[in-house]
């Protein structure tokens, strides 16, 4: 059971590094993306060719389509996230992403036909009062626009990919993650290929931080994140998937030396606060989680 927490804890600190490995490569985000993607999807075919498991998306043709969709917003948030990550910062960036579980939490009713319980609405109330004091100065400043409506979008595309990813529920763990990250590439290539071609400029720096993305912190990471996550209790990893967050405000303080004014800091105290907060008063969670980001 240790060995199954160090994995799981491990697998969302390489996720909450994921900005700052992101900021030493030089192209630009959806570039990271899709190099992302490929090496990603290329270590877990690996994965779960060795590790001998079976596919079952033939047998379960409507999960296979929610996949797929789940992959296309994955690909999407990924993109916006990136990009927010280059024009406003891989803190507010991060805290923004990570709205997206609130959002499912408030459309559950409609979409799981769950209660809203009085602990979800207050927990969504105060991320939304975090975001406003994250974001606040830059909306009033003007500056910022673009990265704030990537992160939002990031947040908003990281909601469609759990809620679709929920309806499928035969098609779980390792083959989950490979086919949503193998659709996230497709939808990716297809998108940088109609913007600007298969001509990238790849300097000798960006290869290192480039194969650090996506073979340890996507591939090795999500092979720790998925052969753990069954093992246990929901409510841990419920709770505990807030370290990623949390660690990538970290990281961008301590290692790019970004900051945060005190409002900013409180703002985040309240979206991290209200997330999990919400969070707990959830009866249970679906373990064929969608990949972190």
């Amino acid at each position: 059971m240790k060995q199954t927490y160090f994995k799981y804890i491990f697998a969302l600190l390489l996720f909450g590094s994921n900005g700052v490995v992101a900021n030493y490569i030089s192209l630009s985000s959806c570039e990271i993306v899709l190099f992302r993607t490929l090496i990603g999807t290329l270590l877990l075919f690996i994965l779960f060719f060795f590790t001998q498991q079976k596919p079952t998306f033939l047998s379960y043709k409507h999960d296979a389509f929610f996949i797929v969709i789940s992959g296309l917003a994955m690909g999407a948030s990924w993109m916006f996230l990136y990009e927010a990550y280059q024009k406003i910062g891989v803190s507010i960036a991060s805290l923004a992403y990570y709205c997206g579980p609130v959002i499912v939490m408030a459309f559950s009713p409609l979409l799981f036909q769950e209660t809203l319980t009085r602990s979800k609405v207050t927990g969504f109330v105060a991320v939304l009062c975090g975001i406003f004091l994250v974001n606040g100065q830059g909306i009033l400043e003007g500056k910022t626009s673009w990265g704030l409506f990537c992160g939002g979008m990031s947040a908003v595309m990281y909601a469609l990919m759990v809620v679709f990813n929920k309806k499928a529920k035969h098609i779980t763990g390792l083959e989950n993650s490979m086919l949503q990250l193998l659709i996230s590439f497709f939808a990716v290539a297809i998108f940088v290929g109609w913007k600007q071609g298969f001509s990238f400029q790849i300097s000798h720096s960006d290869w290192i931080p480039i194969l650090i993305l996506g073979l340890i912190n996507t591939g090795i990471g999500c092979y720790f994140y998925f052969s753990s996550i069954g093992q246990l209790p929901v409510q841990t990893v419920a709770i505990c998937g807030y370290l990623e967050p949390l660690s990538a405000v970290a990281f961008s303080v301590i290692v790019l030396k970004e900051s945060l004014l005190p409002l900013q800091v409180l703002g985040a105290v309240l979206i991290l606060g209200g997330a999990v907060y919400g969070e707990c008063a959830s009866k249970k969670r679906c373990k064929g989680e969608p990949l972190p980001s």
